[in-house]
C-alpha cells in the first residue's frame, strides 16, 4: 500500500479497525455522513457539502456491503454509469466516488 500511495501517505490519514459496523457507530456520533455505496440503489451519489465530513463505505467485488453496514449507512447510493456497465472494481468506484462527492469543494 505504501509503494501505491506514494507521496500522499503521509496525507491522508490511515486507521485500522476491528470491527466496521462500530467504526461507522462512532463515525455517526461524531458528526459524520456515512455513503455506502450499492450499484443498485435508487439514489444516485451527489456532490456534498464542505460543511459535513463525509465517510464512503464500499463493499466486496461482487459481494456488496454486508446488511448490518448496509442498515448504518445514512444513505445508500450509486454511482452514475452511463450505459450497460454498472459496477467498477472497488479502486476505480472509490476514487470516482470521491471525487464526484468532494467536487466543487474548496
Amino acid at each position: 500500500m505504501a509503494k501505491s500511495a506514494s507521496g500522499a501517505l503521509d496525507l491522508v490519514p490511515m486507521i485500522e479497525v476491528r470491527n466496521l459496523g462500530d467504526a461507522l457507530e462512532t463515525l455517526k456520533k461524531r458528526g459524520m455522513l456515512v455513503l455506502g455505496f450499492d450499484s443498485e440503489s435508487e439514489q444516485q451519489l451527489r456532490p456534498r457539502d464542505a460543511d459535513v465530513p463525509l465517510a464512503i463505505v464500499m463493499g466486496a467485488e461482487g459481494k456488496g456491503l454486508r446488511q448490518r453496514t448496509r442498515e448504518l449507512c445514512d444513505e445508500m447510493v450509486k454511482l452514475d454509469m452511463p450505459g450497460p456497465i454498472k459496477s467498477l472494481n472497488v479502486s476505480n468506484a472509490a476514487a470516482i466516488a470521491l471525487f464526484a462527492a468532494t467536487a466543487g469543494r474548496a
